[in-house]
Parts: C-alpha cells; structure tokens; sequence
C-alpha cells in the first residue's frame, strides 16, 4: 500500500492501481524463520539462526569469527560496493542475483463482464450494455437503489454520498463514440493498458505469458480472459505474476443472479401450490 495511488476502486476512483508489497525469496536459500523465531527477539541464538549459522559464533548477527569483510563493516572501515547498475534489479544479473522483496503492480479497473449482473438487478434500465460491449452507468436515470453494487461479484461499483447515485468506469464510452481510444490506455506510457478486439487482445495475452514462461516465471497466468468462466469472460482482463487473491481479486467470480431464473420458477411453482390448496381448501368447506 505504499505506493498505492487509490486504495480500492470507489464511486471518483475508476481505476486504482496497486502495488503489493511481497517478500519473496527468489533465488536464495529459504530463511531459517518464515514465521516468529523461537527465542527472545534480539537473542545471539535467534541472530545466528536467522544468519543460516548452526551456532552462535561469537558475533551479535550471526558473522563467522576472523572473516576480514564482517571485522571491515563491524569496524565502520570503508567498504566498495560497486557502482550501482543502470538497469532494473535481476535484469543484468538473472533470477539468482534478485532481492528477495517485489513489487506487484495491477491496473484494477471495472471489468465490463460479458454476464453483468449489475445490468440485471437494475430497476430503472440506468445500466446499459454499448455497441462497444461495455457497460455503462446513465447517472441521470440511476435513482440510487444501489441493487447493482451488491450484484457486482467484483465489488466495483460505489455510490457517492453526496447523491446516492451509483458511478464507475464507462471505459470512455464518449470517446470510443468519437473513434479515440480510452484515456488510460491513450495516457499509458508504457502500453501496459492496451485497447483493442477482445480475440486480439487475447491473443497478445497469451504470446506474452508464453514469454514470460520462458524467462522463468511460471506463475505468470491471465485473469478474466476466459469466455466460459463464471461471468462468462471480462471485457478487461489482466496479467497476473501471482494468485488473484493476492491482488484482492476473487479465484472464481460467478455473475450473481446466476440462479434467479431457478429461484423465479420454485417461487412460481410455490405460489401455484399455496394457490391449490388455498382453492382446495375453500371447496372443500362447501356443504
């Protein structure tokens, strides 16, 4: 959250871009203590241990007696660490030379679902789905009844407190109308947020996981890409580096009003058998 820019998508923040702070080790030997040490916090025994040393060794961190670099930084002495490098950490010096901290950057933003359910809770038709596949909020016609926030299994849409209405990202529909590019995407200096065809944009998805594999990052996976998944597929999907649930993503979002179909008929079926014995009843009183 240090550099996180938002703190959550809300009713004037459309996108919110989040940093996840992660230690990781990436290319070392595990820590001796993932969790809490097992002594006093600043004993010789913990230090030692945390230092990867079997036993204390005489040295408050851990430091192998007689080593001429730990009597060079224990002494203050001048030390050369180098000139740091012009290029980002682990580019020049592989996996094996990383830190064991990243950072996770995500570009969150509403993810205009094939299956919205927001656009089916809504009673006054403010939500709409465009020519362009997305999904739009009409503030004038919203009455603020706030059914679509709850609807929305991403928790994207947010109700100013000062109206009551319902905001969230339309992804430009005024200027996609014009024949530009959303914003965020034009503004992008980097080209992380891409606009385009869905099945194009897909398609450069999944060559750029496929790349990332090679390099040696497994756990590079896409989110919301998938058109049989739960919502049916989003209209923005993602390129993750970890779990979705690290970046406060749910693993298997399903449209909400899934099951209302299911629920309307039993509820029919229902009020016809209260009916029926309602009638019954009645007509079975008669002499």
């Amino acid at each position: 959250m240090s550099y996180d820019n938002t703190g959550a998508l809300t009713a004037n923040s459309w996108r919110h871009v989040a940093f996840v702070e992660q230690p990781r080790a990436v290319g070392r030997v595990t820590p001796a203590f993932e969790q809490d040490p097992a002594g006093p916090a600043v004993s010789p025994e913990t230090a030692a241990l945390g230092a990867l040393t079997s036993a204390h060794t005489g040295t408050e961190p851990g430091l192998p007696i007689g080593s001429p670099g730990a009597a060079a930084r224990m002494s203050g002495g001048p030390e050369f660490l180098g000139m740091p490098g012009a290029q980002p950490p682990g580019r020049g010096s592989g996996a094996e030379g990383r830190t064991d901290f990243r950072w996770l950057m995500m570009s969150d933003v509403c993810k205009h679902c094939t299956h919205a359910a927001c656009l089916d809770v809504c009673p006054t038709g403010s939500l709409f789905r465009t020519e362009f596949g997305t999904v739009v909020v009409q503030e004038d016609i919203c009455n603020g009844c706030g059914y679509c926030i709850s609807a929305c299994p991403y928790g994207v849409i947010d109700q100013r407190k000062d109206d009551g209405r319902a905001w969230k990202c339309t992804l430009c529909y005024d200027r996609l109308g014009a024949g530009q590019t959303p914003a965020c995407a034009q503004a992008c200096p980097t080209e992380s947020i891409q606009y385009g065809r869905l099945d194009e944009l897909r398609e450069r998805a999944a060559a750029r996981v496929a790349t990332l594999h090679e390099r040696g990052v497994p756990e590079a996976r896409l989110y919301g890409h998938d058109p049989h998944d739960g919502v049916g597929g989003d209209g923005a999907f993602f390129l993750l580096l970890d779990e979705p649930e690290v970046y406060g993503l749910p693993p298997d979002p399903v449209v909400t009003t899934r099951d209302l179909p299911a629920m309307w008929k039993r509820a029919g079926l229902a009020a016809l058998a209260m009916t029926a014995a309602t009638v019954f009843a009645f007509l079975g009183r008669r002499p």
